[in-house]
């Protein structure tokens, strides 16, 4: 699938969406913080475990204009803006972000960097996915790196990505979420014996927030 474009003017631009929500991070760094989430359709990588399978195809998402996702963000306190998906660099994200920008956001993204970067980032969460690999210029660029864990053979591949990453990068090892009653003990065990890395759950899931 080719990478799906958007017009860059601010004023006229469109996304398909198929969430958004004003809500708390629940995961990785800024765990806990408040954070208004803008989930885009589209995504290629097609993970067996994925929890938004909805948001595969594009096409069932409506296409809606980036003044309008930023004035439903601007109306909540929090200043944080989350693009997520599906896989939200299937789209170009330089109006949306310059946007965000502008309106006072930081913008946080989680991608599986399997498609080239655009958009100006604060905070890249880079969620490597062994369906499709990420590309260079993103694991270099990510400032977190958060790996599902959902067998054993997944350390090494979190090893893998974090040789490639910024020296810089935060690393972070997260249950998958079916799995997690066996998989958090090897990752409790895991990160004791490799103190770089540091434990992610999925607290949202937990205290049941979107």
């Amino acid at each position: 699938m080719s990478a799906i474009t958007t017009n860059i003017s601010i004023n006229t631009a469109t996304l398909p969406v198929m969430e958004r929500f004003y809500t708390i991070q629940g995961e990785g760094f800024h765990q806990g913080r408040a954070a208004y989430f803008i989930r885009l359709g589209g995504c290629d990588v097609g993970c067996v475990w994925c929890d938004v399978k909805d948001s595969w195809d594009a096409s069932k998402h409506p296409q809606l204009p980036i003044t309008e996702l930023v004035a439903d963000a601007a109306r909540n306190p929090g200043r944080i803006a989350v693009i997520t998906g599906g896989e939200p660099l299937l789209h170009n994200l330089d109006a949306l972000t310059k946007a965000l920008h502008k309106a006072g956001f930081h913008t946080h993204m989680e991608t599986s960097g399997s498609s080239p970067l655009s958009g100006s980032w604060d905070w890249i969460t880079l969620s490597p996915k062994k369906f499709k690999a990420p590309l260079p210029e993103v694991c270099k660029a990510a400032h977190e790196l958060k790996v599902v864990v959902y067998n054993k053979t997944d350390f090494a591949w979190a090893e893998k990505y974090a040789a490639l990453a910024g020296k810089h990068c935060k690393l972070y090892l997260q249950p998958e979420w079916e799995r997690s009653a066996e998989m958090t003990p090897l990752i409790i065990d895991y990160i004791k014996d490799n103190p770089q890395w540091e434990l992610s759950l999925q607290i949202h899931k937990y205290i049941q927030v979107p």
